[in-house]
């Protein structure tokens, strides 16, 4: 595709969407993003590009401000916001991934409105190739029951890529993906694993507290110190980040087989002896 049919100026309102861009190499046309976006991605910071509302509290006069010709926006979304976006008058593109195969053609899309298809499916291929590589090493049967969460109050399962990763990394998820639950439910499963990666929360989801006010302590996770903080970014952003929560699953699903990698935090600082 000509340079001159593809977007030059790209407000990215959700992370997923600029860590996308970074992995086939069109950074560079982000002329705005949100915090968040700066959390997964820090060189937009560094490069000075306007941080503006995401895609659940957008406002169209810093969308148009931007001077925008594409605006990149993903699921939450709020109906106003969706408004927002719209009376901008940019070309919008709005994704709402819920499984691996859905974001594998979200990067695909991406790729293909940028001009670079191969950008594209080489990024999907590398990711693939990454979750077979962990696949490998724990398809042997042995598989802990793992409850992840997205969100703490209401409590909420993580969403169906989630389950996927968790599945890959040799463990049954717990309950229904992007669901509300309730801690009585969780703790009837008695899950072996419990991961917690708060949207928004970095790492700094308060495992301690949510235990003891969960009434979590008989627990199987809990007893057997299984109970892990792994980032935000890493679980909740769609998009080629997930291969680093995919290792930090690993490592709390089966600490014997995987290194502890960046991102994994257990309660009390405790990991189970290798």
């Amino acid at each position: 595709m000509s340079s001159e049919h593809t977007p030059q100026r790209i407000v990215s309102l959700q992370p997923s969407a600029t860590v996308i861009l970074a992995a086939i190499g069109k950074l560079d046309r982000i002329v705005a993003c949100t915090k968040y976006c700066a959390d997964v991605c820090p060189e937009v910071v560094q490069s000075g590009r306007a941080i503006i509302a995401d895609s659940w509290t957008a406002q169209s006069e810093e969308i148009v401000r931007a001077r925008p010709d594409l605006v990149i926006a993903a699921v939450p979304y709020q109906e106003k916001a969706v408004t927002e976006i719209l009376k901008s008058g940019a070309r919008f593109l709005g994704l709402a991934p819920k499984t691996l195969a859905d974001i594998y053609t979200d990067i695909a899309t991406i790729a293909g409105i940028m001009g670079v298809v191969e950008c594209g499916q080489q990024v999907i291929t590398e990711m693939q190739q990454a979750i077979e590589s962990v696949r490998s090493l724990v398809d042997d049967g042995i598989r802990p029951r793992v409850f992840c969460e997205e969100w703490g109050k209401p409590l909420i399962a993580s969403q169906a890529w989630v389950a996927e990763l968790v599945r890959a990394a040799g463990g049954e998820f717990v309950g229904t993906p992007g669901s509300s639950t309730s801690a009585e439910s969780v703790l009837s499963e008695d899950p072996d694993v419990v991961v917690s990666a708060w949207c928004g929360a970095g790492d700094r989801v308060p495992l301690e507290k949510i235990i003891q006010q969960r009434g979590w302590n008989q627990m199987r996770a809990v007893r057997e110190r299984r109970v892990y903080c792994i980032r935000d970014e890493f679980l909740n952003t769609p998009a080629p980040t997930l291969i680093q929560g995919l290792r930090a699953l690993a490592a709390a699903i089966h600490p014997q087989r995987f290194p502890q990698p960046p991102g994994l935090r257990c309660i009390n600082g405790h990991f189970p002896p290798e």
